[in-house]
């Protein structure tokens, strides 16, 4: 692979999307060629299964259920966006990646940790992020901007989960940066943008260099 490959991870609200956005932008104005993307639902195929991952009203969706579809979306992303873009020299930016199902999956709704890394490493077949940027920030900041943005203010199928899953959840992306401290890199969420912002361009900067 020619090119670089960045990661944004978080919780519910930790800016990733916002953040990912801007960071390209700054990129793109820097010479770089890039690429944006997200999970789930970035290709036609993923569009579907982001309906029904994050749909509501599918309370009872096992959590066996949600991961293998987690990892179908992500092996049709890898496959027909990320590889691509990688191969083309692009910088590729993607707002969030298997970490998530680590984090979430994993640690929020204690599936077996290994489980879930072997069926993930074997969706994307080995591609891993060279830089990931953890955007922390306590659940409740994170949970109130994620909600004010929804229309009926509750939010989608995980934004609805109670206190202790998203709890479970921020501490497990912790604990992945500290399994992966080379990789994954944590930001203080909860400043303002522009600091967040400039922390992460600073990060890529390093990195590229």
């Amino acid at each position: 692979m020619a090119g670089f490959f960045i990661t944004l991870e978080g919780i519910e609200g930790s800016g990733k999307t916002s953040q990912a956005r801007a960071l390209q932008q700054f990129l793109q104005k820097s010479g770089y060629p890039t690429f944006l993307t997200r999970e789930p639902g970035d290709t036609e195929i993923g569009r579907f299964i982001r309906e029904l991952l994050l749909n509501p009203d599918y309370t009872e969706m096992e959590p066996r259920t949600e991961i293998l579809l987690y990892a179908a979306d992500r092996a049709q992303h890898v496959s027909e966006l990320v590889r691509p873009a990688l191969s083309e020299g692009k910088i590729v930016i993607s707002d969030r990646y298997y970490d998530s199902n680590l984090a979430y999956q994993g640690y929020g709704r204690g599936l077996d940790l290994e489980t879930v890394k072997k069926i993930n490493f074997w969706a994307v077949e080995e591609l891993h992020p060279d830089l990931t940027i953890l955007l922390d920030l306590p659940v409740q900041q994170g949970l109130k901007r994620a909600r004010n943005l929804a229309l009926d203010n509750l939010g989608d199928r995980l934004e609805r989960e109670e206190i202790n899953f998203h709890q479970r959840v921020r501490q497990g992306y912790l604990k992945l940066a500290e399994i992966w401290p080379e990789r994954i890199i944590t930001v203080d969420a909860a400043a303002s943008r522009p600091e967040v912002q400039r922390i992460l361009r600073e990060i890529v900067k390093e990195r590229l260099a």
